[in-house]
């Protein structure tokens, strides 16, 4: 079996043990076979694959050349020639991409961002020294390449989703609850979810349709455990939650114990073997008696291990690793006079008769008087419960314990929640009242049942009308409020006793701070609303609770509209504010606070945007928007860059100006938005950065002629007029609202790309008039090439700078993918998508030409038309540039100064450090 590279995903070492140890477990399977077989045994079910599209770029991506940027018409005709194999043969393909990086798997993307890192310095080392492409063993897969994916396989009519957690728990969930045909994917996971059947992707050999089946039942059987237990093992063997390293010496340990090591496997499998064998003949013997951090070194790491497990669970599923079944009773009382197996815990249980029914009863013993005494068992936890004999009715009684006095109290059932409630006997009635415990006094208070919820309510007897009288616990201070009715709801409302007058008052209990406060019923709604108390005129005023913060804020009420407001709003405007905000409390402190309440502060407070802005994230037609307004945290893998190239900073730095505009955009709601929104947490891979802590990113202040729109106005709003708003947003996010008429000018699909080298080049001074020409020129030129000319391009040398430069561009086109979804689409996706208007290779042979002076007609391949376009394009960039302060010269004007023009400095591209960033 051939390993792929991403084998690295899922448990260690699992891939490997499968491919040398167990090839048994691999089954040559083919998909059309599986296919009719499907649909004869579910007529009218069309086979469905749930594809893990993150694991199978590297399988689509079969273009010889990755290093340039991308051949992205190449990489286009594959996928369309895979979906399409697939579609012949009556299959359903259904994509999944990841949507986010759980919190849990942040350290392992980190620690892959970093060895990717030094893969492409290595990368970069060669290119320098020879001048070509490495071989495919360092191939590194092309910038953007899973976000232009999803637009691809939209385009080509394809059902393809975006993930909102972890995108493998997603595919194997869909996959279970949709009975679909298998998983096709490359990670060690599938084999550990209890899923439908899953395929590798790196043995799919696409004429055939012949692949190779990992049967995890199969697994089970070489390892002598149960699917219940995998998950078990692939935490203790590490996976992308629990680090390899955490159980090393529990691993070991097992090793030097394990009887069965085989000579002729490798260390790791022989480990594998070992943990399953101690899961198999150790920990399975106490499953159920002890909890998995007795058995187990967890430590400090409990709470992750568990987590580790559960992130294995599908919906509806449960781990036996989890739950503690109770131990049997046992006793050895010498009266016992016959033994009963239980039928949960399979032990046997002593036995006496009931005198009336004469059937037997089981026994356990009190362990103060040593006697035996007999038991039922609980309908719903299946254990045994005293039971006493009622002089009444004869019959037996559950009994409880009371931990306090150590005396057995008479038990009834609660019919909703089918538990035990303790009884009194009432003095009057002699009949059996349910009682609750007071956790504080240990003291048992009666309970009576309200006739309308018929649920218990405490009872306290009125010491005027001796009458009982509901009461209340406060879960604060643990005391007794009475209750009143209320006229319209019939619920109990508690009362407080005014301190003047000895009146009880109604009371609320606010959600939050758990504390009573008295309420008032509005006449006009017949609603209780809650009150504040004036301390200089001993009155109640009534408040309004702030849904943001919970908090309770006293209210007027206008004598002419009867409406309520909070006091400190504008009588003018009748606008709701609260009377103060509290001035200490700044935008870094808020990001840092615990993640639930981040996620407060960074989402956006319109429910109906955010259910927008998630429905485009889930069906994968935007991109960052929704992480950003739901929990204000991205991030951006690898890119091809020289980190020993100071001249060209990283796409992280450059493009970062527009994402803080979107960010002012997305979170700031509408005018003076950057200065009200929270900072972004940005993970954004550049030179240097080691990723211990998410870079904290400000909000830039929009220039857009008529104010920042809103996102209702640019996302709902149908008018006319609206497309225009839209588009004066996405310039505004490249600071470019000056030249709107000159690139509205410009038809398609140049328009996008005109508007993204304007932005690059005033961004980055190092970008001279050779670099401008050769991406016009290559876009130009790859409107007219059929994709057979564009795989047949021969290049004479690969150029180091060139690479950096393909890659950057490629960059600013996801950058646009954001942007263009966050304003409301003012232009088509297909305008940026890199097919149309990018090539790698053709962009690297316009650079060298570019490079050795080859004139403007050469470089359009002597094109009169594309030569006319090419003028017009140059001149909207340069113009704009201008506009900006930035004139665009020649590599050879460089060394000699010219007059207005900007001199190269090494890292003068930082110049605009000044606006907020933190590096």
């Amino acid at each position: 079996m051939i390993l792929s590279r991403r084998s690295v995903m899922g448990v260690r070492g699992l891939q490997g043990f499968v491919g040398s140890t167990c090839p048994h477990i691999c089954t040559v399977v083919n998909f059309k076979e599986l296919a009719e077989h499907h649909r004869s045994k579910h007529p009218g079910c069309t086979p469905t694959i749930v594809v893990d599209a993150m694991c199978c770029l590297r399988y689509w991506y079969t273009p010889e050349s990755w290093i340039c940027g991308g051949q992205w018409r190449e990489y286009f005709s594959a996928l369309r020639d895979f979906v399409k194999t697939f579609t012949a043969v009556g299959i359903r393909l259904i994509f999944f991409f990841d949507g986010t990086v759980e919190q849990d798997k942040r350290d392992e993307w980190v620690k892959r961002r970093l060895k990717n890192n030094r893969e492409i310095s290595r990368i970069f080392h060669y290119i320098k020294s020879h001048k070509e492409q490495p071989g495919r063993n360092m191939f590194f897969i092309p910038s953007g390449l899973a976000i232009f994916t999803r637009f691809a396989l939209k385009s080509l009519g394809q059902e393809t989703l975006c993930s909102l957690q972890e995108a493998d728990y997603e595919v194997a969930s869909y996959g279970l609850q949709n009975n679909c045909l298998g998983i096709l994917g490359e990670d060690t996971d599938y084999l550990i979810y209890d899923t439908c059947p899953y395929f590798s992707i790196s043995e799919l050999c696409l004429d055939s349709l012949d692949t190779v089946m990992l049967c995890r039942e199969k697994l089970c059987e070489s390892l002598d455990i149960s699917l219940a237990d995998l998950p078990l093992l692939a935490c203790l063997l590490g996976n992308d939650i629990i680090p390899e390293g955490m159980f090393e010496s529990f691993r070991y340990k097992c090793l030097s114990s394990y009887t069965s090591v085989k000579e002729n496997f490798d260390k790791k499998g022989n480990i594998i073997l070992a943990v399953a064998d101690h899961i198999s003949k150790v920990l399975r013997l106490h499953q159920g008696e002890k909890k998995l951090e007795e058995m187990l070194p967890l430590g400090p790491n409990k709470a992750l291990f568990y987590k580790g497990v559960a992130s294995y669970l599908l919906p509806g599923q449960k781990s036996p690793w989890f739950f503690q079944k109770p131990k049997g009773l046992i006793t050895l009382d010498k009266e016992v006079g016959s033994m009963s197996s239980a039928p949960e815990s399979k032990q046997e249980v002593p036995m006496c008769t009931d005198p009336e029914s004469k059937q037997g009863v089981p026994l356990c013993t009190d362990p103060d008087s040593k006697q035996g005494i007999p038991m039922c068992t609980d309908a719903e936890s299946k254990q045994g419960v005293p039971m006493c004999t009622d002089p009444e009715s004869k019959q037996g009684v559950p009994m409880w314990t009371n931990p306090e006095s150590k005396q057995g109290v008479p038990v009834c059932t609660d019919p909703e929640s089918k538990q035990g409630v303790p009884m009194c006997t009432d003095p009057e009635s002699k009949q059996g009242v349910p009682m609750w415990t007071n956790p504080e006094s240990k003291q048992g208070v009666p309970v009576c049942t309200d006739p309308e919820s018929k649920q218990g309510v405490l009872v306290s007897t009125d010491p005027d009308s001796k009458q009982a009288v509901p009461v209340c616990i406060d879960p604060g201070s643990k005391e007794g409020f009475l209750l009143c009715t209320h006229p319209e709801s019939k619920q109990g409302v508690p009362m407080c006793t005014h301190p003047e007058f000895k009146q009880g008052d109604p009371v609320c209990t606010h959600p939050e701070s758990t504390q009573g406060d008295p309420v008032c019923t509005y006449p006009e709604s017949k609603q209780g609303v809650p009150m504040y108390a004036y301390s200089e005129y001993r009155q109640g005023v009534p408040m309004c609770t702030y849904s943001e913060s919970k908090q309770g804020v006293p209210m007027c009420t206008h004598t002419e509209f009867k409406q309520k407001s909070p006091l400190g709003a504008d009588p003018e405007f009748k606008l709701e504010a609260p009377i103060c905000t509290n001035p200490g409390i700044n935008q870094e402190d808020l990001v840092n606070m615990e993640p639930e309440i981040k996620q407060q502060v960074t989402m956006v407070s319109d429910p109906e945007i955010l259910k927008i802005a998630r429905a485009h994230h889930v069906q994968a037609e935007s991109y960052l928007v929704y992480n950003i307004m739901s929990s204000g945290e991205i991030e951006c893998s690898n890119t091809l860059e020289d980190a020993l190239d100071q001249a060209l900073p990283s796409q992280a730095f450059v493009y970062r100006p527009v994402r803080q505009r979107v960010y002012s955009l997305l979170l700031g709601g509408g005018e003076d938005g950057a200065s009200t929104c929270p900072t972004v947490k940005e993970w954004f891979v550049y030179s240097g950065n080691p990723l211990r802590h998410p870079d904290l990113v400000r909000p830039l202040q929009m220039n857009i002629p008529g104010g920042t729109p809103s996102l209702k106005l640019l996302w709902l709003n149908q008018d006319a007029g609206i497309q225009a708003r839209r588009l004066d947003a996405l310039l505004g996010c490249f600071d470019l609202s000056s030249s709107r008429e000159e690139l509205q000018a410009v038809e398609n699909p140049f328009k996008a790309l005109c508007c993204l080298l304007t932005y690059l080049f005033v961004q980055v001074d190092t970008l001279c008039l050779e670099d401008l020409h050769a991406f016009i020129a290559q876009a130009l030129c790859l409107q007219g090439k059929p994709t057979v000319q564009l795989i047949d391009l021969q290049l004479d040398y690969i150029d180091a700078r060139a690479v950096q430069l393909g890659s950057l561009l490629v960059r600013g086109l996801t950058t646009l993918v954001l942007v263009n979804s966050a304003c409301g689409f003012p232009w088509r996706m297909s305008d940026f998508m890199p097919w149309n208007v990018f090539d790698g290779k053709l962009f690297h042979q316009k650079y060298l030409q570019s490079e050795k002076g080859c004139t403007v007609e050469a470089l359009v391949e002597q094109n009169r038309s594309r030569l006319t376009k090419f003028h017009a394009l140059k001149s909207v960039v340069c113009k704009a540039c201008v506009r900006e302060n930035r004139r665009i010269v020649s590599r050879q004007h460089w060394h000699s100064p010219q007059p207005g023009n900007r001199q190269y400095e090494p890292d003068h591209w930082r110049r605009y450090s000044s606006s907020g960033w933190s590096n």
